[in-house]
């Protein structure tokens, strides 16, 4: 009896193991379930933030894209419209140059236009280079042809300006052709 006892005594000690055991299981399940949850709910997020991130980014590409073009059709745009006088000056000249019986006043009246038109290009900010006795530098020129040099001080010099150079805001934009003594 005493053994039937001991054995009863370790049956209940089993099953309150067991029983501790599986709700120390079910504990554990449920706060790893809550943790999945979170990382799931986490993770959702995580891609949330993602998708909507690249949304905004593929957007700013396209608004920067149109605004370089809008920039870029604005700039000649207003280039052209400071350019439209010159051209109404020229019209008016060759209409004079028609009628004209004095050369003088005709070459006048062209000396005046390219004088307004070169100021308005340098208010652009183009400058015309003015190489010719300066050393030769390939940075803002190009040789066409070397030629004797007339003195000996005009050696690698520029001697003559076969197209103008200009350099536009501190960048050149078309090279100076030029040649060069030897």
């Amino acid at each position: 009896m005493v053994n039937e006892h001991e054995h009863n005594q370790e049956e209940e000690s089993l099953e309150q193991d067991n029983l501790v055991s599986n709700e120390e299981n079910s504990e554990q399940e449920a706060t790893e379930a809550v943790e999945d949850s979170d990382v799931a709910v986490k993770l959702e997020e995580a891609q949330d933030k993602y998708a909507r991130l690249l949304a905004e980014f593929e957007n700013y590409k396209k608004r920067t894209s149109r605004e370089k073009i809008e920039i870029i059709q604005s700039a000649g745009k207003e280039v052209i419209g400071k350019l439209l006088p010159v051209l109404d000056d020229m019209d008016r000249a060759i209409i004079s140059m028609a009628a004209a019986q004095d050369v003088a006043t005709v070459k006048e009246g062209v000396e005046l236009v390219n004088t307004k038109f070169r100021k308005l290009m340098e208010q652009q900010g183009l400058k015309e280079m003015d190489v010719v006795g300066q050393a030769f530098d390939s940075e803002f020129q190009e040789a066409i042809t070397a030629i004797p040099a007339p003195t000996d001080d005009m050696k690698n010099k520029v001697i003559d300006v076969v197209e103008k150079g200009y350099i536009l805001n501190d960048k050149v934009i078309r090279f100076a052709k030029v040649v060069i003594g030897q």
